[in-house]
């Protein structure tokens, strides 16, 4: 299964690799023949690197799951930063159901994702209301990316897993967590989103 919002990407590399490999066939150009060579490069890794697998999506009302695949840079007091590399899967999933209240964009520059100088990069901030309060989830843009693609508007009711957008290529997503989980995941974790389990509700609160 292909991302949502890859399209406009694979076609355009397509009809180029067309392009080149008819150029080079009529006319015996090496440089339209290279192209068309590059092109069938591109081709598989854009469809290798928009590939948006099927989860085994762990439900639960006691647990946050992660936004992201990728590796936890740091844990900034309430914030866990996923950081995905190019071989990652780069649709983010929705940590804890809820509601989206509010869906914003904010300009900035590219510095590289894992820099804390990244703050202020272009990035989402998607603001959930759960019953357990509001989840801030913020993608990032890096160096190579130049669009973050949002699936989901202010009103619409997620269930925990469920995907709410893409960022394209190396960049970072963060999230915060609610006082009432202890964050069961630490620095240098492999995560995977919808399925790797990155809080947990403290035994203060299971009763409730």
């Amino acid at each position: 299964m292909l991302a949502k919002g890859s399209t406009p990407w694979i076609v355009a590399i397509i009809i180029f690799t067309i392009v080149s490999g008819a150029g080079a066939y009529f006319t015996k150009d090496p440089y339209m023949e290279f192209a068309a060579y590059i092109g069938v490069m591109f081709v598989l890794f854009f469809l290798w690197f928009f590939r948006d697998p099927e989860r085994n999506i762990k439900i639960c009302k006691n647990c946050m799951v992660a936004p992201a695949d990728g590796k936890v840079i740091d844990i900034r007091g309430r914030t866990v930063c996923i950081f995905m590399n190019f071989q990652n899967v780069h649709v983010n999933r929705i940590p804890l159901a809820g509601t989206i209240r509010n869906v914003e964009h904010k300009k900035g520059g590219y510095i590289p994702a894992f820099c804390k100088d990244s703050d202020r990069n272009e990035r989402n901030i998607t603001i959930i209301d759960t019953e357990y309060g509001d989840v801030s989830v913020t993608q990032i843009a890096g160096t190579a990316t130049r669009r973050i693609i949002t699936y989901v508007k202010e009103g619409d009711i997620l269930q925990q897993g469920q995907r709410f957008g893409m960022i394209r290529f190396g960049s970072r997503v963060d999230v915060t967590i609610p006082e009432v989980f202890d964050i069961s995941c630490k620095k240098g974790d492999r995560v995977y989103g919808g399925e790797t389990v990155i809080a947990t509700k403290n035994t203060l609160n299971q009763g409730e």
